[in-house]
């Protein structure tokens, strides 16, 4: 395990939903960060992931950094004070630690929806953009790659991902329950991004929503999607009138400020209750709105998962979870251990390998062709008989944590120092 590995987190374990659209970041400044972290900083192995329910920054460092990624944090939001900050930031710099913590998150287990799927697109997207930087190193890259394959046993071997236990459903859940009085709700979706695009299935899927309409600012995306899922499509201009028309209302769009305002609402009086529900991070509908009589205003916060047969098939599945991520992280644990001695074990390569070299320009002068061929096969794998042990016990001393006698042992025996790690030609 790389014992430097670390991660700084704000979290809706931790965090309000206030403090975590303020610091939360669009991907050109997801992308900024992990410049700044990586070159200016100077730190390895960087991934910088932000959810709608989490700012977190991974990172490999002899100390522990937060401090400077939380300035380098507000220094990308264009924001002077990190004090507000600090009491909700949550600081892993125990290695083991902070890789399962990557594993939890990655397969839903730290999500607001337990098995809420849309988090492992999300750190697969966050792992592009370090690779894309140059930020992720050889242990990020085994990191990522096992947490992804993982997650494929996660799906295959479990229930955990079964059945549509996530925010999006959680969402059409609670519009289930607040419009049941109803007998025909008029549901306008707002955003057709892919979080707009998760909404618009279940509600397009539902028998209980025949009149659903999807408004959104690039309207070829709403068609697209509208097409998919059987719903109607609202012109972006028309927006306030199709908010003045709903009875529910769920905004997943994206943006530095609030796009549903009172204002927006307009003056028309609210003649029944209106339910606006905001998917969005950072907020895209005004807290404000609630002061006008009639409108009721949901939060992510607000959205709780509710009892259903495929959230409970996940509960029960989660210590199969937990199983695999213990398998997954001890596989990369013994990675981790095997890659400390790789280096002496290519030197003892190249040692033998160099005896046995200057003893086939010892002979070979008094050989035909024929005879040196059958030489050089006969000597090759005469060492990698002669290897073989050495590497066996190393990495069985690795497995036991204590390499370090027979790597100094084996230096000392074939005088290792003075051979170069890298293959010889």
């Amino acid at each position: 395990m790389n014992q430097r590995f670390k991660v700084v987190c704000l979290s809706h374990r931790h965090a309000p939903l206030a403090i975590r659209e303020l610091w939360a970041l669009d991907e050109p400044a997801c992308r900024a960060l992990l410049l700044t972290v990586s070159q200016e900083l100077g730190l390895a192995d960087v991934l910088v992931l932000s959810t709608c329910n989490r700012t977190e920054v991974y990172y490999s460092a002899a100390q522990e950094q937060s401090a400077a990624i939380l300035n380098a944090l507000a220094q990308v939001k264009n924001l002077s004070d990190t004090s507000q900050i600090a009491p909700y930031v949550e600081s892993i710099a125990n290695a083991p630690a902070a890789v399962q913590h990557l594993f939890e998150v990655a397969m839903g287990l730290d999500a607001q929806v337990v098995g809420d799927q849309q988090i492992s697109h999300q750190v697969k997207q966050a792992y592009q953009w370090a690779a894309d930087a140059g930020a992720a190193g050889p242990f990020m890259h085994r990191l990522l790659h096992t947490v992804f394959f993982a997650h494929k046993r996660v799906r295959q071997e479990t229930g955990f991902c079964d059945g549509a236990a996530s925010v999006a459903y959680a969402a059409l859940q609670l519009v289930e329950d607040l419009t049941a009085h109803l007998a025909s709700p008029r549901v306008l979706l707002v955003g057709a991004g892919t979080f707009g695009v998760d909404v618009g299935r279940y509600f397009g899927s539902s028998s209980r929503f025949a009149h659903v309409s999807i408004c959104n600012r690039t309207r070829a995306k709403a068609e697209a999607l509208a097409a998919e899922c059987n719903l109607q499509v609202l012109d972006f201009a028309d927006l306030a009138r199709g908010i003045q028309e709903a009875d529910v209302v769920i905004s997943s769009v994206s943006g530095p400020e609030a796009l549903i305002t009172v204002e927006l609402l307009g003056n028309q009086p609210v003649l029944s209750h209106k339910y606006l529900v905001d998917l969005s991070m950072p907020r895209s509908i005004a807290p404000t709105v609630e002061a006008v009589p009639g409108v009721l205003l949901y939060s992510l916060d607000a959205i709780q998962s509710k009892a259903s047969a495929a959230l409970e098939r996940r509960l029960a599945a989660v210590p199969q979870v937990r199983a695999i991520i213990a398998e997954s992280m001890a596989g990369l644990q013994d990675w981790s251990e095997e890659m400390e001695v790789s280096p002496t074990i290519q030197k003892l390569k190249n040692a033998l390998e160099q005896l046995r070299q200057e003893e086939m320009k010892r002979f070979g002068k008094r050989m035909s062709p024929a005879e040196a061929e059958l030489l050089d096969d006969i000597t090759r794998s005469l060492m990698q008989k002669v290897l073989k042990q050495p590497v066996l016990h190393l990495k069985a001393a690795c497995k036991r944590g204590e390499p370090g006698q027979l790597v100094v042992l084996l230096s000392e025996l074939f005088d290792l120092e003075k051979q170069p790690a890298g293959v010889l030609v």
